[in-house]
């Protein structure tokens, strides 16, 4: 991964009535730390299986939060996405290619990514599952600092890759991979 990519930090919620879908991501700008505010999702009804977590991104040009989406659970471990108006089962973002399988697919405009456990267990790697490019690292999740980095080529799908980052974290609290 390069000087270019994306380093995004997850910050959980520290309040004691918080749920732990209600998440701060920020960009980790420069090597002293500079952060700058990127996604919120904010889940209200903490202790509920079921609710809508919202999604918000700030436009780095007017520095105002928009909607980029929303979680709607069914239950804790399954619902539907809505990124705008495309409506996407959780299924759909997390599918397994055969029952045994170690990866969780997902698609972004007929193109197939996938995440897989890295060797640690903890850890998650996200590859491009496309002919040409096939096994291409496109983001890298690392638990003990709760960073996401991310390449440039995944910029153009970047609330893909966090959405489906932040539900691989959610469902691990359930020991569902």
């Amino acid at each position: 991964m390069a000087s270019t990519d994306l380093v995004l930090r997850f910050e959980f919620s520290s309040k004691p009535n918080a749920d732990a879908r209600t998440v701060q991501v920020h960009q980790i700008i420069d090597e002293s730390g500079g952060v700058l505010e990127l996604y919120k999702f904010h889940h209200p009804n903490t202790g509920l299986t079921t609710g809508v977590t919202s999604i918000q991104r700030k436009n780095t040009e007017t520095q105002l939060w928009e909607n980029a989406g929303q979680i709607e659970w069914a239950s804790d471990t399954s619902g539907a996405v809505y990124f705008g108006v495309e409506r996407v089962s959780m299924r759909e973002l997390r599918k397994p290619k055969k029952p045994s399988s170690n990866s969780r697919r997902f698609k972004v405009k007929g193109s197939e990514y996938k995440w897989k456990r890295a060797e640690n267990g903890t850890d998650m790697v996200c590859v491009s599952d496309n002919l040409g490019i096939r096994g291409k690292v496109i983001a890298q999740w690392t638990q003990d600092t709760l960073t996401l980095r991310v390449t440039e080529r995944a910029e153009g799908f970047l609330d893909r890759v966090v959405v489906t980052c932040f539900l691989h974290i959610w469902l691990r609290r359930f020991n569902i991979w």
